[in-house]
């Protein structure tokens, strides 16, 4: 069962005040962890989750791809 709850700002704030000094301490350890977690970067960017999903080259494409660049650079500077 869920419980969905319409609760203004300042009524949080009030009932959070009113909070003993130990459940205080302890919003605002898990306040500050959360918090922590969305700035070291695990909140990726659509951009990036973008990018994670493309492809990958395997190393046997990886040295065919250095082959032909190789290759491309010695045709360009004659």
């Amino acid at each position: 069962m869920q419980l969905t709850v319409d609760i203004k700002y300042e009524q949080l704030i009030d009932i959070i005040r009113n909070l003993p000094a130990n459940q205080l301490a302890k919003i605002k350890s898990d306040l500050e962890n959360t918090v922590a977690v969305n700035k070291s970067g695990t909140g990726k960017t659509d951009f990036q989750k973008f990018l994670l999903k493309g492809p990958v080259m395997s190393h046997d494409q990886y040295s065919a791809f250095k082959e032909n660049r190789k290759a491309f650079n010695q045709w360009r500077s004659r």
